[in-house]
C-alpha cells in the first residue's frame, strides 16, 4: 500500500504565516478594544471631570470719600452788556473822523465832526434875535412906566394901560423864545460833534469824511458807526428747568456763581454770577434764558464768542463717595456697580450717580462708605460668583478738559 509522505513547508514559508496570523488577529482584537472602551465609557467609567477653574481675580477698594462741588453744564454766548448805534442829531457833511476801527472809546470822546459853519450861523442869527426881543420888552416896560405915572387930565383910561401891559407881557413872551432859539442853535452847534454816547469798543465807520449825513431823532437818521459796552459782559445761555430750580433755590444763599473756560483753554479761569433770568419757560423747549455777568477789564472777551460754563448746582460743597466712572456698568436703564461680600462673592448695586470729578464719579445713593467696590477685572466676574479680590485704591486723576469745540487744523507752508 503506497504511502504518501508528507512535505514540510519552507521555513520562510512558516514565518510568513504566523505574521499573517498575527496582522488577522490584531485587526480582530482593535475593533473589540474600540467597542469595549465606548462601552466602558457610556456605562460610566472615562477620566475624571477636569478641576474646577480658581476664583477669577479682581481688584477692589472703598469708596473714595471726599468734599465736593456738584456743577451743571452749559454753553452760552458772549453778548455786550451795552449796545449803541451811534447817528447824528444834525444833517451835514462829515468834515473828520477822530477815531480809528475797533479802538477803545471813553465816553464823551469825539468820533466825527459835521461841517459847524451852518449851525454857528444860525446861532448867531438867533443871539441877534435875543437882542431885538430884550430892546422891544425895554420899550414897551418904559411906555408902560409913563402910562402909570400920569395923572389927572393927564392920565391914560384903563384900556390904554391894559394895553400897554399887554405888550410888555408880549415882548418877554418874545424874548423868551429868541432865548429858546438860541439853546436850540447852540445844541445844534454841540450835535455837529458826535460823541460816543458809551465807553466801550467801536466797530468801523459806516462814511468817510465828505459824506452828507441825514440827522434827526429816529432811525432814519444815518447810522454812522456802533459801540458794544465790554466791561462788565454778559453770558447768555438757555438751561434746563431742573437747573432753573437749581439756582432760584441757590439766590437764598446769595449769588449764584458760575466758572468759564473758552474754546482754546483747559481750566475755567473766567468767574462770574447769575444776575438775571427771564419772566418764563419756552414752552417749545421747555428751557428758560439766564444770563451772567463777568467782568473783562482788558476787554479780551468779545460778544459772539462762546463758553462752557459751569453753574453751581445748588447743593454747596458737600461730602461725597466716589468710584472710577470705568467700574459703572449700564445695566439697561440703571446704573450698577460690582460689590464683594465678606465671602468673596460678587453682587450687583444699583448706584445713582452724579458729576464726573477727575476721572472719578459721584455716587449720590446705593453706596455704603465700606462697600468693597470691584475697580478692576470687571470682564472675568460674574454676579453670585466668587472671586479673588485683591485690596486697590481710589484716587483722582486730574485729566485736561476737552475743548468747546475743536479748533481747526492749522496749516504751514515752507520757508524759502
Amino acid at each position: 500500500m503506497n504511502q504518501v509522505t508528507p512535505i514540510e513547508a519552507p521555513a520562510d514559508y512558516k514565518h510568513d504565516e504566523q505574521r499573517s496570523g498575527m496582522r488577522r488577529a490584531a485587526w480582530i482584537i482593535v475593533p473589540v478594544a474600540v467597542i469595549g472602551g465606548l462601552g466602558y465609557h457610556f456605562l460610566g467609567g472615562g477620566p475624571a471631570a477636569p478641576p474646577a477653574m480658581p476664583p477669577a481675580p479682581v481688584t477692589v477698594a472703598t469708596p473714595l470719600s471726599r468734599q465736593v462741588t456738584e456743577w451743571d453744564d452749559n454753553v452760552g454766548r458772549f453778548a455786550a452788556s451795552k449796545t449803541v448805534e451811534v447817528r447824528p442829531r444834525v444833517a451835514g457833511a462829515v468834515v473828520a473822523i477822530y477815531f480809528k476801527d475797533g479802538q477803545i472809546v471813553q465816553k464823551g470822546q469825539p468820533l466825527f465832526a459835521i461841517d459847524p459853519r451852518p449851525f454857528a450861523a444860525a446861532l448867531a442869527e438867533a443871539t441877534a434875535s435875543v437882542a431885538s426881543a430884550r430892546s422891544d420888552l425895554a420899550l414897551a416896560k418904559a411906555d408902560l412906566g409913563r402910562a402909570t405915572r400920569l395923572t389927572g387930565d393927564e392920565g391914560l383910561s384903563q384900556g390904554e394901560v391894559d394895553s400897554l401891559k399887554a405888550k410888555v407881557q408880549a415882548a418877554q413872551a418874545s424874548l423868551a423864545a429868541a432865548q429858546a432859539r438860541v439853546q436850540a442853535r447852540a445844541l445844534d452847534v454841540e450835535f455837529s460833534t458826535v460823541r460816543a454816547p458809551i465807553a466801550g469798543r467801536v466797530s468801523d465807520r459806516k462814511v468817510d469824511a465828505g459824506n452828507l449825513v441825514s440827522g434827526g431823532g429816529s432811525s432814519a437818521a444815518t447810522l454812522l458807526t456802533t459801540i458794544n459796552a465790554l466791561d462788565p459782559i454778559y453770558l447768555t445761555f438757555d438751561t434746563s428747568e431742573s437747573q432753573y430750580l437749581k439756582m432760584q433755590r441757590a439766590k437764598d444763599k446769595g449769588a449764584v456763581p458760575i466758572e468759564v473756560r473758552l474754546q482754546d483753554e483747559t481750566d475755567y479761569r473766567w468767574h462770574g454770577k447769575i444776575d438775571f433770568s427771564d419772566n418764563g419757560l419756552n414752552p417749545l423747549s421747555g428751557t428758560i434764558r439766564g444770563r451772567a455777568v463777568l467782568d473783562n477789564p482788558n476787554y479780551f472777551l468779545t460778544p459772539g464768542m462762546f463758553g462752557n460754563i459751569r453753574l453751581t448746582s445748588g447743593g454747596g460743597t458737600v461730602t461725597a463717595l466716589l468710584v472710577p466712572d470705568a467700574a459703572v456698568q449700564t445695566d439697561q436703564a440703571r446704573k450698577t456697580v460690582f460689590v464683594v461680600g465678606a465671602d468673596n462673592s460678587v453682587t450687583v448695586k444699583p448706584v445713582e450717580t452724579g458729576a464726573a470729578v477727575d476721572g472719578l464719579r459721584v455716587i449720590r445713593s446705593g453706596l455704603l462708605p465700606g462697600d468693597r467696590v470691584v475697580i478692576a477685572g470687571m470682564q472675568s466676574i460674574m454676579p453670585g460668583g466668587k472671586v479673588a479680590p485683591k485690596q486697590g485704591r481710589i484716587a483722582p486723576v486730574v485729566q485736561p478738559a476737552a475743548p468747546v469745540s475743536a479748533p481747526a487744523a492749522a496749516q504751514a507752508t515752507l520757508a524759502n
